[in-house]
């Protein structure tokens, strides 16, 4: 009889950088398993990072993005972002925010003024999540979601109880608030220790599990730690998850995009001619402009 457990086909570390002046990052993605992970393109694990206090908060300065989405959980700490598509807020722990670049805009991520004033820990993860061809010039758009608006089911295993939070997609009956362009789930799975947890999945989406903290093995042979990235077959349906310590764990799952990719810096597109004309219509300020650099 055919296993139902899903082929582990690599253990990722990743590599350490600093981006804007104000978030150290570890990023196991992306990389030769790009593929196999679409559509996800990048992840950046920030923290947890001490934020000193001052009165001049730190981040990631006015930048452009086309063709993609970028999804912010955060763990811990506060993040400002306003966006020349006329958004802005501030994202707090457990919220998500889920930005769609669409045609092009600028945006600005910085530490939270206040939460900068005090200081504290810092910590979140951003995703960049690829959009088909059809929707690469969609209006630029902006899900707020805040911690109280993603439902969450109940994980037990142990004397304490875990929950999986459903931030896209629909699992265990249960449908995230995200809007996406293609049919994706993102969990974010807090396990307890000692639990032993079997998710299952679309057999034909491809699967990533990020371990933003914690200590797991995965289908009973492949451990799998702190900021490393696990990525599976499409073989079966089913992964399971064995935590020897409180853990939490972030979900990829989705349906491939099966196109050609072309990429540069913060354009993600399907040709070169269409990276050159989003480099020149950033560049002739089509993207927009923050009335504070006029």
């Amino acid at each position: 009889m055919p296993t139902t457990l899903r082929r582990i086909f690599q253990v990722i570390d990743g590599a350490k950088k600093l981006v804007g002046d104000g978030f150290d990052v570890t990023s196991p993605m992306p990389g030769s398993r790009i593929r196999q992970l679409s559509p996800f393109l990048l992840l950046d694990h920030t923290g947890p990072m001490r934020v000193e206090p001052t009165d001049t908060p730190l981040g990631a300065h006015p930048h452009p993005h086309r063709g993609f989405e970028t999804v912010t959980v955060v763990y811990q700490g506060y993040l400002a972002h306003r966006d020349t598509a006329g958004h802005s807020g501030y994202l707090g722990p457990g919220d998500v925010q889920w930005m769609t670049a669409g045609a092009g805009l600028l945006h600005e991520e910085m530490h939270e003024r206040e939460f900068s004033r005090r200081g504290g820990t810092l910590e979140l993860i951003q995703l960049w999540v690829n959009v088909p061809a059809k929707d690469k010039m969609a209006p630029p758009n902006y899900q707020n979601l805040t911690a109280e608006a993603i439902p969450s089911l109940p994980v037990s295993g142990s004397d304490d109880e875990g929950h999986i939070r459903v931030i896209a997609g629909t699992y265990g009956g249960i449908t995230g608030p995200a809007h996406t362009f293609s049919p994706l789930i993102l969990l974010d799975a807090h396990l307890p220790e000692g639990s032993s947890t079997t998710l299952t999945l679309p057999a034909d989406y491809n699967v990533g599990l990020y371990v933003v903290t914690g200590d797991v093995l995965v289908n009973g042979t492949r451990p799998a730690q702190t900021k490393q990235l696990v990525v599976l077959g499409w073989d079966a349906p089913d992964v399971q998850l064995t935590c020897s310590q409180d853990s939490i764990v972030l979900v990829m799952a989705g349906q491939p995009i099966v196109e050609p990719l072309a990429t540069y810096g913060p354009f993600v597109m399907n040709t070169n001619e269409e990276l050159m004309q989003a480099i020149a219509d950033s560049e002739s300020g089509q993207m927009g402009q923050f009335s504070d650099e006029e």
